[in-house]
């Protein structure tokens, strides 16, 4: 149930569809997309996504239909290398824009073209410090979309934590070493955070950067070692397709664990504090508009959200054995029976 309506708003916001300057009738643009996972099992599997992913219901809402006036090619990788190599084949295509959801596979593609628009959804990092673009308000290359500086969530997170297990004096970190291998800085900008965070809450961090597509059982073995009472989840697409693999995991070893994404705490996590995906995926579809139809991704500020929800899984507290106090309920802006 919603405890308060809390939507979470981007800077500048959902618009209404353009007119259809720039485009010409009948024209057709083609698309490409390269996600940190692996395939989907089957093209109607893919198609079934589609038909209720927020990023593609929006892009037909603003007139744009896969398969007709958009062509759409898609690649996948579970690896550095994989990765790679996906970037360089969408980009010899010669293709109209690309579409990156999470920053690891916009770093490939950013290494491979300095001139076709990239759309990156929700990098995990500063793009500014890290001197992919100009500047939020104007980036001037061919990368824009949207950030969610997930290092600056950390002591917010840490604070939820803390709250919900008075005693908490040992928190893990469970990190994506897979896919973030050609921006290796994020992983230590993350860690360089909690660190910081957690010292005035009197936490120690233990780091687990899980660097195979296998290694899930085996990190989750080693963070019951080390006796951790709290696990905070690092977000990334590679990690947000394993969710339920990561939230059983976490319920099998009966860990307090926090994710950022809401839909772990869908998929049965205890549960997420962060910027509301859906939203964001539909900004996402708003600027592939834009510039589908003439703009420049270098005029195109990139958007960050202003608002955050937390979700808490009943079902998932009590697989636990976790009593929620209600003032802690009273936080949530959404609760999951």
């Amino acid at each position: 149930m919603d405890r308060r309506a809390f939507i979470g708003t981007l800077v500048g916001g959902l618009v209404a569809p353009l007119a259809a300057e720039g485009q010409q009738a009948g024209q057709t643009f083609r698309m490409g997309v390269l996600s940190a996972s692996p395939p989907p099992l089957s093209p109607d599997q893919a198609l079934e996504f589609r038909s209720r992913n927020p990023f593609w219901v929006a892009l037909k809402d603003l007139g744009w239909v896969y398969g007709q006036n958009l062509v759409v090619e898609d690649r996948w990788g579970e690896s550095a290398d994989q990765l790679r190599a996906a970037a360089v084949d969408l980009v010899r295509l010669k293709l109209d824009l690309l579409w990156s959801p999470g920053f690891a596979p916009a770093a490939h593609l950013l290494r491979e073209t300095k001139t076709i628009p990239i759309v990156v959804y929700q990098a995990g990092v500063d793009l500014v410090a890290e001197g992919f673009v100009a500047s939020l308000a104007r980036p001037g290359g061919n990368l824009t979309g949207s950030q969610v500086f997930q290092a600056g969530l950390v002591p917010k997170r840490l604070e939820l934590l803390k709250a919900l297990v008075p005693n908490l004096s040992r928190v893990a970190l469970l990190q994506d070493g897979i896919t973030t291998t050609a921006f290796p800085s994020a992983l230590t900008n993350y860690t360089q955070q909690a660190a910081i965070a957690a010292r005035p809450l009197g936490l120690k961090i233990d780091t687990f950067v899980v660097q195979h597509r296998d290694d899930f059982a085996s990190a989750f073995l080693e963070i019951a070692r080390a006796r951790d009472q709290a696990l905070l989840v690092m977000s990334s697409n590679f990690f947000s397709r394993r969710r339920k693999e990561i939230v059983d995991l976490a319920v099998k070893h009966r860990i307090v664990t926090l994710y950022e994404h809401p839909q772990y705490a869908e998929a049965g996590g205890l549960m997420s504090y962060g910027a509301n995906t859906d939203d964001m995926l539909r900004s996402s579809a708003v600027y592939i508009d834009k510039i589908l139809r003439g703009a420049k991704p270098g005029d195109l500020p990139i958007e960050q959200p202003t608002k955050f929800e937390l979700i808490i899984n009943l079902k998932a507290a009590k697989a636990l054995g976790l009593t929620i106090p209600p003032a802690f309920l009273h936080r949530a802006d959404q609760v999951i029976e």
